[in-house]
């Protein structure tokens, strides 16, 4: 992954200046060595996932604009500022999804997942878009993992979201890089009167506020909470206290979310400032901060969010989910120098000579790919010592050579690349002696119907 610090600017209109060949601004290429990283998050996450009955669900890349902006709200950043929206040849409002829980919810209710067994438990890994400024870990278009359990109510349901979290940055090794932050908003009646009493403390106090607090005092005060602004962070420090408006019902809820983390034995942090940037959330809401730097790199999060399947038109069903940012949860295991594992290493480098030696390594190739052993055919008009070096480029340990000569006697030249000796192995036991080289337990193997992907 590479990151563009140079402005979107393309040639204006019978400009010759030839336009550089790259990537948008935010939007990168997922190169081979980061796509290790990338296959290996998605086998912990889809491991734990199977384990707690979750099934996977993959929601459309564009959403008419409305499914987000009544279910995100047009007040929060992300839909007033940060989503690419455009007009389709029809004139209908599409936009590329910011964020997963809005089209989950929308597919529950399309496709009448009511009527299934409650609670539903869905999962994606899936890209999102949205326009902001790029920066390390900030990106216009992201991977998140994410979860949703939807038609339960049940403060033992937000800690397993939080729980499968814990067990799979366990699984990838930053887990003690990580401070978990949680906080009870409360109900939709006790926020009301939390945002009345936040309005009434700002009042005043506006040309504190940065630009976008101004905006926001009225529209979505909550959000003055978490503004990273020094001057708006000072002020909310001294802002009324969401536990003061809770209800007892909230408490309670609140009360048992921190009971059941003791007992999983989850260490965490109250932060009555934390609100999360997103209208739908009630009760319990939760992010995943590195412990170094806080806020500025939270690798994800996540919440109880019971009235948003109603707000959307379905009947009344309580929900709660999260995600996670691969990138992010990527640069933690850089940082901590992560080693993932990796099947992409060659086993066997096939040199040759000539036609008829060609016509004998083609299906040599197809058997070793078929037992497992990952093999790579220098199949070019190349000379042997410039495959030779081929191979080397490829640090595989054991080269495979073949030329008139060996075709003529039916052998194959296996030679070592590490201890520099060779010696000629009868062609039909090749595979067999290959394996025997290799070891059964670093085989490439499947069997097609019985993988789990």
């Amino acid at each position: 992954m590479s990151d563009s610090t140079q402005d979107d600017v393309l040639p204006a209109e019978g400009n010759s200046k030839v336009l550089k060949m790259q990537s948008p601004m935010g939007i990168h290429d997922i190169l081979p060595k980061d796509h290790e990283y990338f296959t290996f998050i998605k086998k912990v996450a889809r491991h734990r996932f199977r384990q707690a009955g979750f099934r996977r669900i993959t929601t459309p890349i564009l959403e008419y604009t409305e499914v987000f902006k009544r279910a995100v709200g047009e007040d929060t950043d992300v839909v007033s500022k940060e989503m690419y929206t455009f007009e389709d040849r029809s004139g209908r409002s599409l936009t590329l999804k910011p964020e997963g829980t809005a089209g989950a919810v929308r597919a529950y209710i399309q496709h009448g997942m009511k009527e299934l067994p409650q609670p539903v438990e869905l999962y994606y890994i899936e890209p999102h878009f949205r326009y902001d400024r790029p920066q390390k870990g900030r990106y216009r278009m992201f991977w998140q993992i994410g979860a949703e359990i939807i038609g339960e109510s049940d403060p033992a349901l937000d800690v397993q979201c939080i729980f499968l979290v814990y067990k799979m940055l366990r699984d990838l090794g930053i887990a003690e890089r990580i401070d978990l932050q949680i906080n009870n908003i409360g109900s939709q009646k006790s926020r009301e009167k939390y945002k009345e009493a936040l309005v009434n403390y700002y009042t005043g106090k506006e040309r504190s506020l940065c630009e976008d607090c101004q905006r926001r005092m009225h529209s979505n005060p909550l959000r003055l909470l978490d503004c990273k602004n020094e001057d708006c962070r000072i002020l909310a420090q001294l802002a009324p206290k969401f536990e003061q408006y809770r209800t007892p019902e909230d408490q309670d809820f609140h009360r048992l979310v921190k009971e059941f983390l003791d007992e999983l034995g989850i260490t965490y942090t109250e932060n009555p400032q934390l609100v999360r940037g997103l209208d739908y959330y009630t009760q319990t809401v939760f992010e995943f901060w590195d412990k170094s730097t806080g806020s500025q790199n939270a690798i994800g999060g996540g919440g109880r969010y019971d009235g948003l399947v109603e707000l959307m038109g379905g009947p009344a069903t309580p929900a709660v989910g999260f995600a996670l940012g691969i990138e992010r949860v990527i640069n933690q295991m850089k940082e901590a120098g992560v080693i993932v594992p990796s099947k992409d290493e060659v086993h066997i480098f096939v040199a040759q000579l000539g036609d008829e030696a060609k016509k004998k390594c083609l299906p040599l190739i197809d058997q070793l790919r078929d037992a497992g052993i990952r093999t790579v055919g220098a199949l070019g008009k190349g000379s042997m010592k410039a495959q030779m070096r081929l191979a080397d480029k490829f640090a595989v340990p054991y080269c495979l050579i073949m030329g008139a000569t060996e075709v003529r006697e039916g052998v194959v030249i296996v030679r070592d690349m590490s201890k520099g000796q060779q010696r000629a192995v009868p062609m039909k036991d090749v595979v067999k002696e290959v394996t025997k080289l290799i070891g059964k337990e670093n085989l490439d193997t499947y069997t097609p119907g019985e993988i789990a992907f």
